[in-house]
């Protein structure tokens, strides 16, 4: 798919492109025997996944850090549809004390969980650690899930197990992701000040996402276990994400507005990957408008996946017995 097709939504080899919306996507899909946890679904495209899931009839657990938000995200589905299942629950992805809670509480529930969907993120933030000292957009956009998902994923392959169901995690990047610092991952130095970029931090975070798909991807596989891993770029839309540099953004939109998508459409690769029977036994890919597409050199470089799967793990080890 080129510019031509960006421009013109004209459909890939999926049957859609970049004009299809997320209701779309997944019209005729039943998702009655399906429970979804969706990260920041309150807002934003988060929330108008959330939305379209629960139409499909699927169990949508929403996890946020604003619950005030987050119930009202609630209301406004079930003002739609009186049936809906939509739960929240509090989770700071910034906070490895927060995911750790989460994931007790969600077992607590004794839900399955079928689908994962890795949304929320921060985006050209100040430099600023999170509490436990980790630059904030890798804390919050990598590491996060990156925990989220190891902690989730015995309560997904059992359910997988039970129920014959193909699991799926899907993790949100960008095609930001192409823009990153010289190798990548600041490995030696993730949470310096020295040298900090808020654009290259945020295509750091977005890189760290598609490499653990990737990752995650070939562990399951050589596991054997039903479940896939995809990473997608939801495309230009104008949301909170943009709020640090809200001025600057706009004026390219301004001069780029034949690039930028609405909410609906934003939401539409997300709610593909996760649910389209097409999608059954594909793991490990990066899609874009609802099509598969190569990502960056980096991105497919399995060497840097497996080093980045270790480094998390450490990190999080090192923060922990703090």
């Amino acid at each position: 798919m080129g510019i031509f097709d960006l421009i013109t939504g004209t459909p890939g080899l999926s049957g859609f492109g970049s004009a299809s919306t997320a209701e779309q996507v997944t019209d005729g899909i039943d998702a009655s025997n399906l429970t979804v946890i969706i990260t920041g679904g309150a807002g934003g495209i988060g929330l108008e996944t959330a939305r379209v899931l629960a139409l499909r009839k699927a169990h949508v657990i929403i996890a946020a850090r604003n619950m005030e938000a987050a119930n009202e995200a609630k209301q406004l589905i079930l003002k739609e549809d009186k049936t809906a299942r939509v739960d929240v629950l509090k989770l700071d992805l910034s906070s490895v004390a927060s995911i750790k809670a989460f994931a007790h509480n969600f077992t607590a529930l004794d839900l399955p969980l079928n689908i994962l969907i890795n949304n929320a993120g921060i985006m050209f933030c100040p430099y600023q650690l999170s509490e436990d000292g980790i630059e904030m957009q890798f804390a919050t956009n990598h590491i996060g899930h990156f925990l989220l998902t190891n902690l989730l994923l015995d309560k997904m392959k059992n359910t997988a197990k039970a129920t014959g169901i193909e699991g799926r995690i899907v993790n949100l990047s960008s095609i930001a992701h192409n823009y990153t610092y010289s190798g990548g991952i600041r490995f030696d130095n993730i949470s310096d000040r020295t040298g900090y970029s808020d654009k290259k931090a945020y295509g750091q975070s977005k890189l760290a996402n598609i490499l653990h798909a990737n990752e995650l991807s070939r562990r399951l596989r050589e596991e054997g276990v039903n479940i896939t891993a995809n990473s997608v770029h939801p495309g230009l839309i104008m949301t909170n994400l943009f709020k640090h540099s809200a001025i600057i953004m706009r004026v390219l939109k301004f001069f780029s507005f034949f690039l930028w998508k609405n909410v609906p459409q934003g939401a539409a690769t997300t709610c593909y990957v996760a649910l389209h029977p097409s999608l059954k036994g594909v793991s490990g890919k990066y899609f874009l408008d609802c099509n598969e597409m190569p990502p960056s050199k980096l991105a497919r470089d399995e060497v840097l996946a497996c080093k980045l799967w270790d480094f998390g793990n450490k990190l999080i080890y090192s923060v922990s017995k703090i």
